[in-house]
C-alpha cells in the first residue's frame, strides 16, 4: 500500500480534496522485509509533473470506458506504429540528484572576461527585473497574447519595447521582437524583395562590415529563395547593377563608425531599400538610422539587461517606415479600444500573419522572444533616457581611454571614430596578444594575423581597462590613471534628437516604483499560475522550478556564444546528451539544436530536404504537398525554403485524403520535394494510414517532413523515424517544458534520417558538426541558454515518466471530450472513438440557434477564470482543447463545468430567457470597472456577469479591459505608447 495522508484542507482554487497524493505513488512495491528507507524512498519528480493521481486516473478511465492506460493507448495509437520497447533513457531521478549532475556540467564551463562583441555583450540585469520577470512564473508561463483582455500587462510591456525601438532607431513602426539579429536581417531582405524585387532586380548587397554570422544567415535564406547575395565593400558599389536591397552594419563589426548618408542616398535613388543592422545602446549617442535615410533597422536588444546565455534567447528588433507596416514580420502590438471606449492593447494587423495568409504570408514567424523583449523594455523603463545615456557615455568614454592608452604604447588603433569597439594592430601581432589574454582569463576577438578587436560594455570598469592595457605592455597598477576620454563620434553623427520621452520611461526609477509597476502589469495577465491554459496545439504544461532555476546560473548565462571550445566543455557535453536523448525519442540519426523557434525548425528541416535533392542533381524538385489542416507556419515555411505549395485535401474524418494525396504526388512526381504533415494531425487524431502516406511520398521521389507540434502525444509510444518520416522538428517549448514566455522564447531543433545528416545547419564562426555555412540562426546552438531546461525535464522523468506523461495527456483530452460531448459535438475522433492529446469541439450550430459566435464563448470563459482554447483553428467556428498531462482532474472538471454552464446560458438564449443581443456572452468579458459602475442597464444581474458560478466567488481573475475592438485598432494603427491623457476615464 502506498502511504497516503488524509487531510481536510482547502487548496488555492477553493476546492476540498479528500487527500493529497501518495508520496511514493509511482514507486515500485517494496520487497518483503524492506527497511523504512526502502519502503519510503526519495520521491521522484514524476508525480510533481503529472497532474492526476492514481485514483483520479482510475476515475477518468472509468468514465471513458477503459480499464487501463494501456487499453486507452491501444485504442488510440495505431498498432502498426507503436514502439515495442521502452525508451532507452534511464530511470526517473530526483530533483536534487539531477541538479547536482547539472552543477557538475556547469562547472566545466569557464567564465572568461569577454571583449568579443559581434552583437553579444556583457550586461547588468537589474535584480528587480531578474527576480520579478525572468524568474517569475507569472511572466514566463503565459502564452502569446491572442486573448487581449487577459494579457494587457504583457501587451503594455511589449508596447514599451516597441516604443524604445521606435525612439532609438528613428523609424515610426517597430514589431514586438524577432528571434535574433541574423534572422531579422534575413527578414529585412525578404521585405525588401517584396517591395522592390523582381526578375530584373534579384540581387541583395551585403556590406562586408556586417557580422559574419549575419552574412551567413542572410546567404542561407537567399539561396533558398533564389536571390543572389553580393558581399563586399559597400562604398565601392556603384549601383550600375540593380539590387533590391542593401544591408549595412552601424557601427561596423570592427567598431568603426561611418557617416553613411551619401551611400544611403545613392542606394535609395537606385531603387533599393536600405537596412541598417545596429546597436540600441550606441544609438543613444549616434544619429539614428531613420535620420540617416534608412528604410529598415534591425539588431539585438540583448545588451539591454539580457544575459548572453551562450547565444540566446535574446529579443531582436525590427523597425521600418510606415509604408511597410503591412509587410513587417512578426507580431506588432497596437493600441485599440474596448467595448466601453477605453484604450486597450492588442496584437495588430493579424490578417497579414502566416496563420491566415499561409503561403502568402510575409514571414513564417509564429512565436518570437516576448519574455526577453519584456526584459529589454523594462531595462529602458528602469534606467530611463538619462540613465541609458549615462551607461552609453561611460562605455564610450572607457573605450576612448583604452584607445588613448594603446596609442601611447605604440599600437595602432585603426579607426578614430567608434562607439565601444576598437580594431587594434598590436606591435607584436595578434597571436601574442591573444595568448597573453587567454592566460589571464580574457577573450578578445581575432580579426586576422595582424589585428584584434576589443568590445567594451556596461560591466567594464577602470580596472578592466588597466588590465587590458597590461596585455599590450602597460605596467601594472595603472588603474588610477584611467580617465574617461573625449567623444570619438564625428560631429555629423552625434545624436541631437530626443528619445524615451514618454512618461513610462521617466517615472519608475526607484526600485519601489519599478517593483510596483511590474506587479501592476503582472496582475493584468492570465498565466499558468492562475489556471489551466487549454490551448490546442500549444501544450501549456508545467514549467517546473527545478527546470527553470538554472537559467541564471553564471556558468550558463554569462558565456559568449563565440567563446573558444576549451571554455565551453560543459555546454558541449549537455548538447551531446540532449541530442542523444532526442535521437532516442524521435528515432532519427542526428539532431541539430540550432533552430531557435518551431518556425525555424520547419525552415531548417525543409532546407535540409532541398539541399539533399540538389546534391543528387534534383534541384528541379520544388513542390511541397501540404494538407488543408496544416499549421499556418507550414506553407509559409515551404515558401521561405523556395518551394511551391500544393494543398492536399482532408477527408470528412480529418485525415489526409489518400486518393487526393496519391493523385497529386503522382502528378508532380518529377518535381515533388516534400510532404509536410503534422502527427497526430491538427484535427486531434492519430491517422491510421500514416505509414501509407509516407510510402506514397517516397515512391514519388519526395521526402516526408513531420511537424512535431503534437509530439506530446508520441513520446514513448511511437517515433517518427520508425514509421516513415525523414525529418521532424520538435517544439521544446511545448513537449519538453521550455516555457512559452508569453510568446517566446522557444526552441525548434530538428531530427533527421541518416541521408539528411550532411545537410544540417552549420555556422561560420563556430563550425557545428564540421559545417561552416548554411546557418539558420545567429548563434551556433540557437538559444543555448534555455536548452538545459529540456535536459533537466528528460532526466527527471526518465523513460517511464515520459511515457506516462504522454499517456496521461491523451487520457486528459479524452476525459474532456467525453464530458463535453453531450453539450458540444466533438468534431473528429479516431477509429475507436478516441482523440489524441487534444480535441476539437464544434460551436458552429450555435450561431444560427442563438446568435452566439465562437469568440463569445472564448470571452465568456474569462469570466469563469479560464484562458480560452484555440479559437477557429484548424476549423473556423470551433475550439481546440489541449489540457496536457500536468492538469489535475479537479482542474479539468472546473473547465468542463464552466463550458457546461456556458452551454446552459446559450440554451437560455435559444429559449428566449436571455436576450439574443444583450446577454452575458455578448458582453463578455466583464471587468470590475463595468460591474461596479453606478449604472447597470443589462438584462441580467451583475452577479451573473462577474460571478457565474461558485468557483468564481472563491477565486476571481478580473480581465483588465472589456472586449477589445480589433478592427478599430487596425484602422487606426498606433504601435507606440499613448500619452498619459489618453487613459483618462471616459
Amino acid at each position: 500500500m502506498a502511504l497516503v495522508f488524509w487531510l481536510d484542507y482547502k487548496d488555492s482554487r477553493g476546492f476540498y480534496p479528500e487527500r493529497i497524493r501518495p508520496l511514493n505513488a509511482y514507486a515500485s512495491a517494496p520487497a518483503e522485509g524492506a527497511t523504512i528507507a526502502d519502503r519510503f524512498p526519495s520521491e521522484t519528480f514524476i508525480p510533481r509533473h503529472i497532474g492526476p493521481n492514481e485514483e483520479e486516473i482510475a476515475a477518468m478511465l472509468e468514465l471513458i470506458g477503459y480499464e487501463s492506460l494501456d487499453d486507452l493507448i491501444a485504442a488510440t495509437v495505431p498498432a502498426g506504429i507503436r514502439l515495442d520497447r521502452p525508451l532507452r533513457l534511464g530511470a526517473a531521478r530526483t530533483e536534487p540528484d539531477v541538479l547536482a549532475e547539472l552543477r557538475g556540467i556547469a562547472r566545466r564551463n569557464q567564465i572568461f572576461r569577454s571583449y568579443i562583441g559581434m552583437g553579444y555583450h556583457g550586461t547588468i540585469t537589474p535584480p528587480v527585473i531578474q527576480r520579478n520577470v525572468l524568474e517569475n512564473p507569472a511572466w514566463y508561463t503565459a502564452y502569446t497574447p491572442y486573448q487581449a483582455e487577459i494579457a494587457q500587462g504583457r501587451l503594455e510591456a511589449l508596447l514599451n519595447f516597441q516604443t524604445a525601438v521606435v525612439d532609438l532607431t528613428g523609424l515610426p513602426v517597430a514589431n514586438a521582437s524577432l528571434l535574433d539579429e541574423g534572422t531579422a536581417a534575413a527578414e529585412a531582405m525578404a521585405l525588401a524583395y517584396q517591395a522592390r524585387g523582381g526578375a530584373e532586380r534579384n540581387a541583395f548587397l551585403v556590406s562586408s562590415d556586417c557580422h559574419p554570422q549575419t552574412i551567413d544567415v542572410v546567404r542561407t535564406r537567399a539561396e533558398a529563395r533564389g536571390f543572389e547575395v553580393i558581399v563586399g565593400e559597400h562604398g565601392a558599389f556603384d549601383f550600375g547593377r540593380p539590387v533590391f536591397g542593401v544591408l549595412l552594419q552601424y557601427p561596423a563589426t570592427d567598431g568603426r563608425v561611418e557617416d553613411l548618408r551619401e551611400f544611403i542616398g545613392r542606394a535609395r535613388e537606385s531603387g533599393a531599400l536600405v537596412t541598417m543592422a545596429t546597436d540600441l545602446l550606441a544609438l543613444t549617442l549616434l544619429t539614428p538610422p531613420g535620420e540617416l535615410g534608412a528604410d529598415i533597422a534591425v539588431g539585438n536588444s540583448q545588451r539591454f539587461g539580457v544575459p548572453m546565455g551562450f547565444g540566446g534567447p535574446h529579443a531582436a528588433f525590427f523597425a521600418t517606415r510606415d509604408e511597410f507596416k503591412r509587410q513587417i514580420p512578426g507580431r506588432i502590438i497596437g493600441v485599440s479600444r474596448d467595448a466601453t471606449g477605453r484604450p486597450a492593447l492588442r496584437m495588430a494587423l493579424q490578417t497579414r500573419e502566416q496563420h491566415i495568409r499561409r503561403e502568402k504570408a510575409t514571414s513564417n514567424i509564429c512565436t518570437a522572444q516576448v519574455l526577453l523583449a519584456v526584459m529589454a523594455g523594462m531595462y529602458a523603463v528602469y534606467h530611463g533616457p538619462a540613465g541609458i545615456r549615462r551607461i552609453a557615455e561611460r562605455v564610450h568614454g572607457l573605450t576612448g581611454a583604452l584607445a588613448a592608452g594603446l596609442r601611447e604604447l605604440g599600437h595602432t588603433v585603426v579607426s578614430d571614430a567608434y562607439f565601444d569597439t576598437l580594431r587594434v594592430e598590436p606591435t607584436d601581432g595578434s597571436e601574442a596578444v591573444l595568448s597573453r589574454a587567454e592566460a589571464r582569463g580574457i577573450n578578445l576577438r581575432r580579426l586576422d594575423q595582424a589585428t584584434v578587436a576589443i568590445a567594451l560594455d556596461e560591466t567594464v570598469r577602470e580596472a578592466d581597462v588597466a588590465e587590458l592595457l597590461e596585455l599590450f605592455g602597460a605596467e601594472a597598477g595603472a588603474v588610477g590613471q584611467i580617465r574617461l576620454a573625449e567623444e570619438a563620434i564625428p560631429t555629423s553623427l552625434r545624436r541631437a534628437s530626443e528619445y524615451l520621452t514618454h512618461p513610462v520611461f521617466n517615472t519608475h526609477h526607484s526600485e519601489t516604483e519599478m517593483l510596483r509597476y511590474m506587479r501592476k502589469l503582472e496582475e493584468q495577465d492570465f498565466s499558468l499560475v492562475h489556471g489551466m491554459i487549454p490551448l490546442g496545439s500549444c501544450t501549456m504544461k508545467l514549467n517546473a522550478t527545478a527546470e527553470m532555476v538554472r537559467v541564471t546560473w553564471p556558468e550558463f548565462a554569462s558565456l559568449h556564444p563565440f567563446a573558444p571550445a576549451s571554455q565551453t566543455e560543459g555546454y558541449r557535453e549537455l548538447f551531446a546528451q540532449l541530442e542523444e536523448q532526442l535521437r532516442e525519442i524521435t528515432g532519427f540519426a542526428a539532431v541539430s539544436l540550432q533552430p531557435n523557434a518551431g518556425s525555424q525548425g520547419e525552415y531548417a528541416g525543409l532546407l535540409a530536404i532541398q539541399r539533399y535533392h540538389r546534391s543528387r542533381g534534383d534541384a528541379h524538385r520544388d513542390i511541397c504537398l501540404i494538407p488543408q489542416s496544416a499549421h499556418g507556419t507550414n506553407p509559409a515555411s515551404a515558401v521561405m525554403a523556395g518551394m511551391k505549395v500544393l494543398v492536399v485535401k482532408t477527408d470528412p474524418d480529418g485525415n489526409v485524403d489518400l486518393e487526393d494525396l496519391r493523385s497529386k504526388a503522382e502528378e508532380s512526381r518529377e518535381r515533388l520535394a516534400a510532404l509536410m504533415i503534422t502527427y497526430p494531425s491538427t484535427h486531434g487524431v492519430f491517422e491510421e494510414a500514416v505509414r501509407e502516406v509516407c510510402e506514397v511520398v517516397h515512391a514519388n521521389g519526395g521526402q516526408v517532413y513531420m511537424d512535431g507540434a503534437n509530439m506530446n502525444a508520441q513520446v514513448g509510444l511511437c517515433r517518427p523515424g520508425d514509421f516513415g518520416a525523414d525529418v521532424v522538428h520538435l517544439n521544446l517549448h511545448k513537449t519538453f517544458c521550455i516555457p512559452h514566455g508569453g510568446g517566446g522564447p522557444g526552441m525548434g531543433p530538428i531530427g533527421v534520417a541518416e541521408h539528411l545528416v550532411p545537410f544540417l545547419p552549420g555556422h561560420p564562426v563556430v563550425p557545428v558538426a564540421g559545417e561552416e555555412h548554411h546557418a539558420v540562426s545567429a548563434a551556433p546552438w540557437g538559444s543555448a541558454g534555455i536548452l538545459p531546461i529540456s535536459w533537466v525535464y528528460i532526466k527527471l522523468m526518465g523513460a517511464d515518466g515520459l511515457t506516462l506523461a504522454t499517456q496521461v495527456a491523451i487520457l486528459n483530452a479524452n476525459y474532456i471530450a467525453r464530458r463535453l460531448a453531450e453539450h458540444y459535438p466533438v468534431l473528429y475522433k479516431g477509429r475507436n472513438g478516441t482523440v489524441a492529446h487534444e480535441c476539437i469541439v464544434d460551436t458552429r450550430a450555435l450561431r444560427g440557434a442563438a446568435g452566439v459566435e465562437v469568440e463569445d464563448i472564448a470571452k465568456r470563459l474569462m469570466d469563469y477564470g479560464f484562458h480560452a482554447p484555440t479559437v477557429s483553428f484548424p476549423v473556423a467556428g470551433t475550439l481546440m482543447i489541449e489540457p496536457t498531462e500536468s492538469e489535475a482532474k479537479w482542474e479539468l472538471d472546473r473547465f468542463c463545468e464552466a463550458m457546461t454552464s456556458i452551454r446552459e446560458e446559450i440554451r437560455e438564449i435559444e429559449l428566449g430567457i436571455l436576450d439574443r443581443d444583450s446577454n452575458p456572452l455578448k458582453h463578455a468579458p466583464h471587468t470590475a470597472l463595468v460591474v461596479t459602475a453606478d449604472a447597470w442597464d443589462r438584462p441580467y444581474s451583475r452577479q451573473r456577469a462577474a460571478f457565474p458560478n461558485a468557483m468564481t466567488r472563491e477565486r476571481k481573475f478580473w480581465p483588465a479591459v472589456s472586449r477589445v475592438e480589433s478592427a478599430y485598432g487596425d484602422r487606426n494603427l498606433v504601435c507606440a505608447c499613448l500619452p498619459t491623457e489618453a487613459y483618462v476615464e471616459v
